[in-house]
């Protein structure tokens, strides 16, 4: 019998949201809000990363994320995303260890090191220059032309943040970009010359950085090299775990932040009822924030290993399975944020949303992030700035980075 060519085609789990392009479309809502009426913890066969238990609902993600002995992050049982595989290592990958790709106690002890840089005393202390430098990059747009928001605003301020962190040359601010594009991108794994891409990007990154932490050495500051350096849980770092904490630390402060700020544009031109309520009262930002995080959700998911056979919900894991929690899906669970799908910027839980994790692994630079929203909102308003968004995006391709690659819009005041 002859072999049809549908027969040589893999087999697609209607299910499987791992699919970069529901996320390249914007159409990733309706088979989210499927999983979680009827299969909140559902195992899927078939995907191009293999197969894995893809968790979509807010309270067994809590559940999970509450006990890292049994759902390990550990890079060696395969990290932080859907991607990787331990036994099925990928050609020329390059494995790089990172606090937030361990478990206890390696991980407590880097992450005690980097989290005093974002105490409250020292977030507070940013604020000024966040609010100098956001200041500079709004006034110097124009009102009434198109622009792209991403690279005019997103990019150009959590960029300069980053700079600013790692005590980084200003002149080349743009190589951090670059690096967090390549260092996030899990798409990159497919395509023939991907991970010769990925390897030379994070070469590149390896020697920059690499320079600068000499430099530190001699002469050390308060920036974020300066003080792994200083750390006995990081100043012994191998080359691979120096390379994977710069990129877990810039990848978490820039992609996140910078698709926030390209969300709140996206989300309250969705919703103008909401846009002309926050214009109306400028006290509703700091809850406008908390909501617009979780409107957007920057990075759609987390990946965890099983250690030991375990039950979650009544669901039989195994050990060494791997475990996909959508945070995306989660902060629009109905049973925990009524009409979770709509912006309410004076929603009375945002605060709520699982976009910064949970437990252990909770965002470490989270108040960074909602302090640079803040401050784009506040002076916005100051400026009596609306965004009007002129075209649908162009978003990233990606079932990991949640976020938009262009944005055309005008500005005009109210």
């Amino acid at each position: 019998m002859a072999t049809s060519i549908l027969d040589e085609r893999p087999v697609v789990d209607p299910r499987d949201v791992s699919r970069a392009e529901l996320y390249h479309g914007d159409c990733w809502q309706a088979p989210f809000e499927e999983l979680r009426k009827n299969a909140p913890i559902h195992y899927v066969e078939h995907s191009k990363f293999g197969p894995y238990w893809s968790v979509s609902t807010y309270k067994p993600i809590v559940h999970i994320e509450a006990l890292p002995k049994i759902f390990s992050s550990s890079w060696e049982y395969g990290g932080i995303t859907v991607a990787f595989d331990p036994e099925k290592p990928m050609e020329g990958e390059l494995r790089m260890p990172m606090f937030i790709a361990m478990d206890p106690p390696i991980h407590t002890g880097q992450r005690r090191t980097v989290a005093p840089a974002f105490g409250p005393s020292e977030v507070a202390a940013m604020k000024a220059e966040v609010q100098q430098r956001t200041a500079e990059v709004l006034d110097a747009l124009p009102i009434g032309e198109a622009f792209d928001w991403v690279k005019a605003v997103s990019i150009e301020l959590t960029t300069g943040m980053l700079a600013r962190l790692f005590d980084f040359p200003w002149e080349e601010r743009h190589k951090l970009t670059e690096w967090s594009d390549t260092g996030g991108d899990i798409e990159l794994i497919f395509k023939p010359d991907g991970m010769a891409i990925r390897n030379t990007a994070l070469m590149e990154m390896g020697g920059a950085f690499g320079k600068l932490w000499q430099e530190k050495a001699a002469a050390p500051g308060k920036d974020l090299i300066s003080i792994m350096l200083q750390s006995d849980a990081m100043k012994e770092m191998s080359q691979e775990e120096f390379l994977g904490n710069l990129i877990l630390l810039i990848v978490g402060g820039n992609d996140t932040t910078r698709n926030s700020m390209s969300g709140f544009v996206y989300g309250l031109n969705k919703y103008p009822e909401e846009r002309a309520k926050l214009e109306a009262d400028p006290s509703l930002i700091p809850n406008a924030v908390s909501e617009l995080i979780r409107w957007q959700t920057p990075l759609a998911h987390m990946r965890r290993t099983v250690m030991e056979d375990t039950v979650v919900d009544g669901v039989a894991m195994k050990k060494g399975d791997k475990v996909v929690l959508w945070y995306l899906s989660a902060n629009r669970d109905e049973s925990v944020f009524e009409d979770g799908e709509a912006i309410r910027i004076d929603r009375p839980n945002a605060r709520r949303h699982l976009a910064f994790g949970y437990g252990i692994h909770r965002c470490v630079g989270a108040r960074v992030a909602e302090l640079q929203l803040t401050v784009l909102l506040e002076e916005m308003a100051k400026r009596r700035l609306r965004v009007n968004v002129l075209e649908e995006p162009e978003r990233v391709k990606s079932c990991f980075v949640h976020g938009y690659s262009r944005m055309m819009v005008s500005l005009s005041h109210y």
